[in-house]
């Protein structure tokens, strides 16, 4: 129960209007393209994520599972670091208003805002995995789990002495924590052809924490986004579990050439988020409460396809592959409040129920080309893996909904690493990578096709504002280094 403020009405619309906004940051818990920042694996990924066909040790549960059948007895562990930066200037168009009749009297003018900077956590991102055959000679079974290298950004609540521009769309992510474990199978069918396949789990929980504004459209009160109406919003979602899989297959199509083919489950989010919300600190706000804090959580998160070749050599394989992520199964998020109720609100009946929302994304497909390989060669005795490899990916994110929340560029990922190996038991992998961001602008020429459509949410009002203030136009920049560590061990 929260205590409010003299402005009773105005707050306790807000308090649920805070379930619909703060929803908008259980999108960033996705682990793929549109809402990670990278693919991921420290091998693979030296690759620059060609290794569809190339599959042959346990980082292949998540990239094509028929390729565990190279790793009957292994154990492999991983982790990787993202160092993670982005820049956001936003820009904003200011309509000078009628203070009689609230319309726009013509006159109105762009506003650019100082820079706000985000950066995220640095906490290691891993993947753990064993296999064995179970005394089948053309199987192997695995268990494992790993995590996304998803970008969860934080920033400052003040930049240059005033409020953060984008405090509206997120300021932090803390807390949250998402690991998929899960459980494959691969099997040889004779010499050329070898399937796989896998039952996940996504789980975890999600926080988000951004500010929303209670302030009345008609700004005989406050003024649009006056700081002091601001209130801090934090959604906390989870247990999160959501059943997923995938499918794989490789085909060596002669002594020089392998096929691989893999096929990823949706993954359908349904669960549970709790509501917290601090009152602005207005005096309007003092005795109005909100009973209960409930609420449901629905979005699916896309299928994935991959089809890679690989071309070998004696000491050399080379990958080309391409990835193709159906991003506009990612249209919606459904919230659905359970018995959240405002009561004594000044003008609303004794009971005020906060109905179900919807927030369209309106993401599309997108796709990443992938080129890759590796060579080898022995240094006083042991083997000396070296690889590289690079990786262009579109966003999936439609201009007018880009955000500071869920952060997604056009983007070049370039790989480089390598493995020295002990022995035939112990090999240690390393993996330097750097995802390089282009920077996009969202316009807010109203005339734009494309421009900002990212609403600032004015809970206070039950019907959409005729002239509504969009918070995301401006520009855009991210970019991020990612240092990997791993150890593969094979046993008897």
């Amino acid at each position: 129960m929260h205590n409010l403020g003299t402005g009773r009405a105005w707050w306790a619309r807000a308090a649920g209007g805070a379930v619909v906004l703060a929803a908008l940051a259980q999108a960033s818990s996705a682990n793929a393209a549109g809402l990670f920042f990278s693919d991921r694996g420290v091998r693979p990924m030296g690759r620059g994520g060609a290794f569809v066909a190339g599959a042959d040790d346990l980082g292949a549960i998540w990239y094509n599972p028929a390729g565990i059948v190279e790793a009957p007895h292994q154990v492999l562990a991983d982790m990787s670091f993202l160092l993670f930066h982005s820049r956001y200037t936003r820009e904003a168009r200011v309509r000078q208003l009628d203070p009689n009749t609230g319309e726009p009297t013509g006159q109105a003018w762009n506003q650019t805002y100082p820079t706000a900077e985000g950066t995220a956590p640095i906490i290691p991102i891993p993947t753990l995995a064993v296999s064995h055959n179970l005394g089948l000679k053309d199987a192997s079974f695995a268990l494992g789990v790993f995590a996304p290298y998803a970008a969860g950004a934080r920033y400052a609540t003040t930049v240059a002495g005033q409020p953060n521009p984008g405090r509206y769309m997120l300021l932090n992510l803390d807390g949250s924590l998402l690991a998929t474990p899960g459980a494959w199978v691969g099997y040889r069918l004779g010499k050329a052809v070898a399937i796989g396949g896998g039952f996940e789990m996504l789980m975890g929980t999600y926080r988000s924490q951004l500010m929303m504004s209670t302030c009345l459209p008609d700004r005989f009160v406050c003024a649009e986004e006056q700081p002091d109406f601001d209130s801090v919003s934090q959604l906390s979602v989870g247990p999160i579990y959501a059943p997923g899989g995938n499918l794989g297959i490789t085909i060596n199509a002669g002594e020089h050439v392998r096929i691989g083919a893999s096929y990823q489950l949706p993954f359908y989010v349904n669960a549970p988020a709790t509501v917290q919300v601090r009152v602005p600190p207005n005096a309007f706000f003092d005795q109005a409460y909100q009973d209960g804090d409930k609420a449901k959580v629905k979005m699916t998160l896309p299928w994935i396809a991959r089809l890679g070749m690989e071309g070998r050599a004696e000491h050399f394989r080379g990958e080309v592959a391409f990835v193709y992520e159906a991003w506009h199964m990612h249209d919606k998020i459904e919230i659905t409040p359970e018995n959240i109720v405002l009561r004594e609100v000044a003008m609303f009946p004794a009971e005020y129920r906060i109905t179900p929302q919807v927030v369209p994304r309106n993401f599309k497909d997108t796709y990443s080309i992938r080129l890759g390989g590796e060579g080898w060669f022995d240094v006083e005795g042991y083997r000396l893996d070296v690889r590289g490899g690079v990786m262009w990916e579109p966003s999936a994110i439609p201009n007018p909904y880009l955000s500071t929340l869920t952060i997604d560029l056009d983007k070049v990922i370039l790989g480089v690493g390598g493995s020295l190996h002990i022995s035939d038991t112990w090999r240690f992998d390393a993996l330097v990578e750097r995802v390089i961001g282009m920077s996009r602008t969202v316009s807010v020429d109203p005339n734009d096709p494309n421009h900002a459509a990212y609403p600032l949410l004015n809970p206070v009002r039950a019907t959409p504002a005729p002239y509504p203030d969009y918070v995301n136009g401006g520009k855009y920049e991210a970019s991020a280094t990612i240092l990997g560590v791993g150890l593969a061990a094979n046993y008897e």
